[in-house]
């Protein structure tokens, strides 16, 4: 299979099998497994159709850029990255969409930091880890790769808001009117000031923590040097 097609294939898989086991054949799978058993599958299938598609990736043959990449967009992508990574950590404290004990009590509570901007936070932040990484490796197949990532968050988003409507009922629905799927919506709509979109200490220090050893990690695996250590030294 030639490697284009291969990563298409893989990529396909990749969502395919996401969209699958959130959705149709959770609840039978779920009966007959048991939740922690269909979390275990799950994570199995998830993990591996992912290897698969990075492999392919990674096998491609060297691609000719579609577009010159110079310092703007090195710098824009490197703060877009951050903006993920604080997204990314401020959505893993009080989360109603993440599968966990107190949900409904989280959903309950007044949208502050990044639910402020999003009620998806963790997945706008793979979404916009994506954009990034088309901005400055602009071949085909990472722009294959990238969209395959935004794709599944977003959609995996727009599918969870369904999914959490019919398990959480009146306060999943409560959460969604105070809280937009797009980030900023509110605030650029008037339904809700800016202040309450700043986010929470935690999340500002943990996100830029984790941007700087992202980034640093990017050059200390071979792959291009990335962030700040783009211009250190």
């Amino acid at each position: 299979m030639q490697p284009m097609s291969l990563l298409i294939t893989t990529c396909v898989l990749f969502v395919g099998t996401h969209l699958l086991l959130s959705h149709p054949l959770r609840a039978g799978l779920a009966s007959r497994l048991g939740e922690r058993g269909f979390q275990i599958v799950y994570s199995i299938v998830a993990i591996a159709t992912f290897i698969l598609m990075v492999q392919a990736w990674r096998g491609m043959p060297p691609e000719p850029p579609l577009w010159a990449v110079g310092d703007g967009l090195w710098i824009a992508a490197s703060l877009i990255v951050l903006f993920a990574s604080i997204l990314f950590v401020g959505s893993l404290v009080g989360n109603p969409a993440l599968a966990a004990p107190g949900a409904e009590k989280a959903a309950a509570a007044t949208p502050r930091g990044v639910f402020a901007i999003t009620r998806h936070p963790m997945m706008w932040g793979f979404a916009l880890w994506a954009l990034a990484h088309v901005m400055v490796v602009p071949t085909p197949g990472q722009i294959i790769l990238s969209a395959t990532i935004a794709f599944l968050a977003l959609a995996g988003s727009a599918g969870q808001d369904v999914k959490k409507a019919r398990l959480m009922g009146d306060a999943w629905r409560g959460w969604a009117a105070r809280t937009s799927f797009i980030p900023f919506a509110r605030q650029l709509g008037g339904a809700a000031p800016w202040s309450d979109a700043m986010p929470r200490p935690h999340a500002l220090l943990g996100g830029i923590l984790v941007w700087l050893a992202a980034t640093w990690a990017h050059g200390a695996l071979g792959y291009m040097v990335a962030g700040i250590w783009r211009w250190a030294g």
